[in-house]
């Protein structure tokens, strides 16, 4: 049977162990370096005993006190949405299209964030998380971890076009590579597939503009190896523990 959108999936197990200074520095109050620097000084205690050891694993039930008052950070939550069109992850386009955020509404208490956006006529995998280290990782230009599109263009992509794009697209004076282009099986000349690792959809859209086709539809069919299997759309569910992990080592 499936699961209805506003049912919240069973939740995994995460792995529960933490360095002392992420613990101090997911609770907001410093960065990871300055809580180095309150450790080696002795200001933090853990289960009432000065804890002054760099790399100090944090376990569940332990208590931290932090300069006198006990730390209680959040806990750390990853929601994959398979997004439907129409809601935008933007904040300024207008009341006729709604926030994504409407749609993993009561999956978490945590103020979690989209990574990446999407506007309105985007589908598919849409990653949410208050880790803001994950956050900042899958939106550097640099990071390495692959993303597969569908899209659907006006009018039949030229086999010679489609290999221009496979040898690399310069946008902006920036060289995209493209780890692979395709026609999709069974479908006609106008389905695309397409892997690469940005996970900035203006930049899917703009390689096919250069050759002069209109791009109707984008559908993200794959993230840093997050599929939608099992995940209708509009749907959402959490992460395993493996898959949380994965996305860490990438």
């Amino acid at each position: 049977m499936e699961k209805k959108p506003n049912q919240a999936p069973k939740r995994p197990k995460v792995a529960d162990e933490i360095r002392l200074n992420k613990y101090i520095a997911n609770s907001g109050i410093c960065s990871r370096r300055d809580a180095d620097i309150y450790i080696q000084s002795g200001n933090v205690k853990v289960n009432g005993i000065p804890v002054t050891e760099m790399g100090y694993m944090v376990k569940p039930g332990d208590v931290v006190n932090f300069d006198g008052a006990t730390l209680t950070p959040e806990k750390k939550e990853y929601i994959l949405l398979n997004k439907p069109k129409n809601f935008t992850t933007a904040l300024d386009e207008g009341q006729e299209y709604r926030n994504v955020l409407e749609l993993v509404k009561g999956s978490t208490n945590a103020k979690i964030s989209a990574v990446g956006r999407m506007d309105k006529n985007t589908t598919g995998l849409l990653l949410f998380t208050n880790d803001t280290d994950m956050i900042r990782k899958f939106t550097l230009p640099n990071q390495k971890s692959s993303k597969i599109y569908q899209v659907s263009l006006d009018k039949n992509l030229k086999y010679e076009d489609l290999e221009k794009i496979s040898k690399g697209v310069v946008l902006d004076g920036h060289r995209i590579f493209i780890e692979e282009v395709s026609y999709i099986d069974e479908q006609p000349k106008s389905e695309i597939g397409l892997k690469l690792r940005t996970s900035n959809v203006k930049v899917v859209r703009a390689i096919f503009e250069q050759f002069s086709y209109d791009v109707l539809r984008i559908d993200r069919v794959a993230f840093a190896g997050l599929t939608k299997k099992n995940l209708p759309r509009g749907n959402w569910r959490y992460l395993t523990e493996q898959e949380i992990i994965n996305l860490k080592n990438v």
